[in-house]
């Protein structure tokens, strides 16, 4: 069975097309769930759109909910829809986001890390003039705040988990792999899954979300893995989901899972 649980549409301002699109798009590449995933508003900003070009406007939020919702219905029988969204992990503004999204009946969240020690996680000019001790820094920092998110209880899927090596490939090089690790328990233990999210190969880096490397420690310590393109066009739902599968198989693992009302559903690969 195929599944896709990061998609993104017009309302977040840098994706193409609408939601049936993906749906659409979805069928076509024989997938049989489809997970509705667009980026949370800035709750915590006083703009109802804060930043149009990366999140939906506050105001959107019910109308997204009530489309996909809508869809839902108009699709059943044809293909599972799935209403999820991506929530950014803020740690000062986590109770806020907590609060607002448990107002909605999502079958599940993916919680990203976007932003840590005060820049874009896509800034690759933060990394300008950094000696080794402060990329290890760096590193260690963006990994304990994807191991605070998974301790916060709001998601059942962490997004992209290296996602900071995007525009700067030697982030793999950086070495910290205690902190790493250290993560990787922490949403073991937490029953949180991670998704391959194939979006990093038309990035930079040219390579999925996350390494090679840590999809294997994930196995080792026995990490749920979740699947999603991360499409912002139709035309990637999907994308390198059977060669994904085969990466999984031959690291050990023998399933993985998608969510539906909060609750795991396994998947054998």
């Amino acid at each position: 069975m195929k599944f896709d649980l990061h998609t993104h549409h017009y309302r977040c301002g840098h994706a193409d097309g609408d939601i049936r699109d993906y749906i659409e798009a979805a069928i076509a590449a024989d997938i049989q769930v489809i997970g509705i995933s667009d980026h949370t508003p800035f709750f915590s900003s006083d703009l109802d759109q804060a930043f149009p070009k990366i999140a939906m406007g506050k105001s959107e939020l019910q109308h997204y909910v009530h489309e996909v919702l809508e869809l839902k219905k108009e699709y059943d029988g044809k293909i599972d829809v799935l209403l999820g969204i991506e929530s950014d992990y803020f740690p000062d503004h986590a109770k806020l986001y907590h609060e607002t999204l448990s107002q909605y009946p999502f079958d599940y969240i993916i919680g990203s890390v976007h932003y840590s020690s005060g820049y874009s996680i896509f800034d690759r000019s933060r990394w300008k003039g950094m000696n080794t001790a402060d990329q290890i820094a760096t590193k260690e920092e963006y990994f304990r705040m994807i191991a605070e998110s998974a301790r916060s209880g709001m998601f059942q899927i962490l997004g992209h988990i290296d996602a900071i090596k995007s525009n700067y490939p030697d982030f793999t090089q950086i070495e910290a792999p205690q902190a790493i690790d250290r993560t990787l328990q922490v949403i073991a233990e937490c029953g949180v899954a991670i998704e391959v999210n194939t979006s990093g190969k038309i990035k930079v880096c040219g390579l999925w979300h996350p390494v090679d490397e840590i999809l294997e420690r994930a196995h080792h310590f026995g990490v749920d893995i979740s699947f999603g393109s991360d499409s912002h066009i139709p035309q990637r739902v999907g994308d390198d989901f059977d060669k994904v599968a085969q990466k999984l198989r031959d690291i050990g693992f023998t399933e993985w899972v998608y969510y539906k009302q909060k609750q795991r559903q396994a998947v054998a690969l």
